[in-house]
């Protein structure tokens, strides 16, 4: 019988909003799938549980499973998987190492082993989780996902405003791509993963004259929060959301 695949999402950084049904999931499994999006590894690697891991280095700059082992200390009993997740743009090398990734862990699943893939927020945001997830299942393996809380709704709860009210729409972007037909969109506008793009997203902030609020690593102990585009400085990390809202007639209030 073969085993189940489940992506787990498990939260945007503080392991107290990881949900009861992501500690479970980290639990029962057999197996750990850990992201790696350095570049540095070129295929996966397994690892027994008990062994001396020659990857910690991989599990030290996981914020996921820093996350998971903060609320489920028994992961790091687990056996795991290192899964190379690189952060580049060309689609047939991201191809082949996505088919790759997915056959490795289906190799564990044809053992009758559960492996659950670690990831930040929720799994079907925007979540590398899902490259795996979508091989597996068309291959035919049972396959699984735990909803996470979004980055964005923690950021918001963090910032202690509202997304969106009425009938205001909600637009989720990628801030790491082109995102000024975005921000001309009506209503309310969540920029993820802003960093890399952040001199460019805050020059479009101002210009258009847009009410901007920042969370830089939401819910992690280097949390940084900005109360409006101005404060919002030109370099940022990769952890960066902003929500975005049209500036009210004669300032108003905090949006």
């Amino acid at each position: 019988m073969s085993g189940t695949f489940t992506g787990v999402g498990v939260g945007p950084g503080d392991p107290e909003l990881m949900t009861l049904k992501a500690v479970h999931a980290i639990r029962e499994c057999s197996v750990i799938a850990i992201p790696v999006s350095d570049g540095s590894l070129e295929g996966p690697v397994y690892e027994k549980a008990g062994d001396k891991s020659r990857y910690g280095e991989y599990l030290d700059r996981c914020v996921a499973f820093g996350i998971a082992r903060g609320a489920v200390p028994e992961v790091e009993e687990k056996d795991r998987i290192f899964l190379p997740m690189p952060m580049i743009k060309e689609r047939e090398r991201l191809k082949k190492i996505h088919d790759m990734d997915a056959d490795a862990v289906a190799d564990i699943l044809k053992e009758g082993m559960d492996v659950v893939f670690l990831t930040l927020g929720d799994p079907t945001v925007y979540s590398t989780c899902m490259y795996v997830h979508k091989r597996l299942k068309k291959k035919g393996y049972p396959t699984e996902l735990v909803p996470g809380i979004p980055s964005f709704c923690a950021a918001a709860a963090r910032m202690d405003i509202s997304l969106a009210e009425n009938r205001q729409e909600l637009h989720i972007l990628p801030a790491s791509y082109q995102i000024e037909e975005g921000l001309g969109l009506p209503g309310t506008k969540v920029l993820m993963k802003a960093g890399k793009k952040m001199t460019d997203v805050k020059e479009l902030l101002m210009e258009k004259e847009l009410e901007a609020e920042m969370v830089e690593n939401c819910g992690m102990k280097n949390e940084k929060v900005y109360l409006s585009a101005e404060e919002i400085p030109e370099q940022a990390g990769y952890y960066s959301l902003l929500i975005v809202k049209e500036k009210k007639p004669g300032g108003g209030e905090r949006i």
